[in-house]
């Protein structure tokens, strides 16, 4: 029997030990596994309480259990799930047991949400956006990823896909009738109009996401500059925890310590690099190249100085923040001193004095850096596009439209191919054409049990 034919079983709650673990199978033994374990085949849709017993009859754990016929499942196959006690020796005496019977086994990452999106029950832009729900570290990542699983980005696609499928269709009606007279101009005048009205909604959906796909992975900020100006430190005071060796001595941060912050809702990389300053210790040395292209990388870059330092020594893309730390030391006052509620305009430089042991202007900065990623990844309150790989074939479908209006007075069959084109990228993104290469690598990346 195929794999795909055979049915699978997996822990769909968290890990062990737990007050309740839940079990799901699917495929079509699970209504027998379920009368084997069970006893008989519970009424569907409805939790029913039972002794489990394995194929011996020794019983495996006083459990709920429900029953879900094909194809009105989360999977679109006959489901069944057992919630039972969660304890590792419950769990191992189940799974023994499903083993145990004929075409069963254990499924394997994302398994479970492949076989609902080869049966229809969701496309493939609400898939990623289930794997991203589940990923979730912040409140914006999760109503981002909602949005995905609500379908919101898949029914757009299919709508703009209905209406260039009807587009095309007049261009090549056009081309049929190309002898009728006026037929084939009665037929492009309304067809380039749905064609140019379907552009301007694609292209103004692009716009409004900003860099909405990089929510997934967060903004990345560099805490850079030369040794003994308090990096670590500061990296503790945004942490608000100790992550970071502190010592008096300059070199101790050798390797790139990297935490995830939750800064108002954004995902937030902050890291601490080793002090960029000329040395002989080839640790030292390795540690600065290091930091160097680590910071090359970064989003946003903030630079810390002192008294004794006062040169920016880092080159790259990314908007450089100077931060003068120590002021404790000098009587300076904190807060940003340039740019101020400008410094989270995109390319803007800034200026901030604080105290990273004392706290002394740690709130302004981290205001700014809200203010920063509230700019960086523009408004989430409608951002439909999650990854970047249904950007690029939006992208793509926009290049196929806007070359089909070029073309459609002068060649209607090169109008026609690029409509087919646009409606190729869309089938894309709902993954129901030609994405066979891209399924294992999108469904391999889910847990065990989705």
């Amino acid at each position: 029997m195929h794999p795909r034919e055979q049915t699978i079983f997996a822990l769909s709650s968290g890990r062990p030990p737990s007050a309740i673990a839940m079990v799901r199978v699917s495929g079509p033994e699970a209504g027998p596994a379920l009368t084997v374990l069970a006893g008989w085949l519970p009424v569907p849709r409805m939790a029913t309480r039972t002794l489990l017993r394995d194929a011996g009859q020794q019983p495996i754990d006083d459990a709920v259990v429900l029953w879900f016929p094909g194809p009105a499942s989360a999977t679109g196959e006959d489901v069944a799930e057992f919630h039972v006690h969660g304890g590792r020796a419950v769990l191992a005496a189940l799974f023994t047991a499903l083993s145990a019977l004929p075409d069963m086994r254990a499924a394997e990452p994302g398994e479970f949400t492949r076989r609902a999106f080869e049966n229809g029950k969701l496309d493939l832009t609400e898939a990623e956006g289930l794997d991203d729900l589940i990923h979730a570290d912040t409140d914006r990542q999760r109503r981002q990823a909602l949005r995905q699983l609500k379908g919101l980005l898949g029914d757009r696609a299919r709508d703009w896909r209905a209406q260039i499928i009807e587009a095309s269709a007049l261009i090549e009606a056009g081309i049929d009738f190309a002898d009728e007279g006026d037929v084939p101009a009665e037929l492009m005048a309304p067809a380039l109009l749905k064609i140019k009205g379907l552009l301007a909604e694609i292209e103004e959906v692009l716009a409004a996401q900003g860099r909405s796909e990089r929510l997934r992975d967060g903004l990345v900020v560099a805490i850079a500059g030369p040794p003994n100006v308090g990096k670590s430190t500061l990296m503790n005071a945004l942490a608000r925890r100790e992550v970071a060796i502190v010592s008096p001595h300059a070199g101790t941060t050798r390797d790139i310590i990297e935490v995830q912050l939750d800064l108002d809702g954004y995902p937030v990389t902050v890291i601490d690099t080793a002090g960029i300053r000329e040395t002989e210790d080839p640790v030292e040395q390795e540690g600065v190249r290091r930091a160097r292209a680590r910071a090359a990388e970064a989003d946003l870059v903030l630079w810390l100085a002192d008294a004794e330092h006062e040169k920016i020594l880092h080159q790259g893309e990314a908007p450089v923040w100077l931060v003068r730390n120590k002021i404790d030391l000098d009587g300076g006052r904190s807060g940003a001193t340039r740019a101020g509620g400008d410094a989270g305009r995109k390319g803007a430089s800034a200026e901030f004095r604080i105290s990273a042991s004392h706290g002394d202007g740690l709130a302004e900065l981290i205001a700014a850096l809200v203010q920063f990623a509230q700019v960086y990844f523009g408004s989430d309150t409608g951002a439909l596009i999650g990854r970047a790989r249904q950007r690029k074939l939006l992208e793509e479908a926009v290049a196929s439209l806007r070359r089909s209006t070029e073309v459609i007075g002068a060649g209607e069959e090169l109008a026609a191919e690029e409509l087919r084109s646009a409606a190729h990228s869309l089938g894309r993104l709902l993954g129901r054409v030609d994405i066979e290469d891209i399924l294992d690598v999108i469904f391999r990346e889910f847990c065990i049990g989705k």
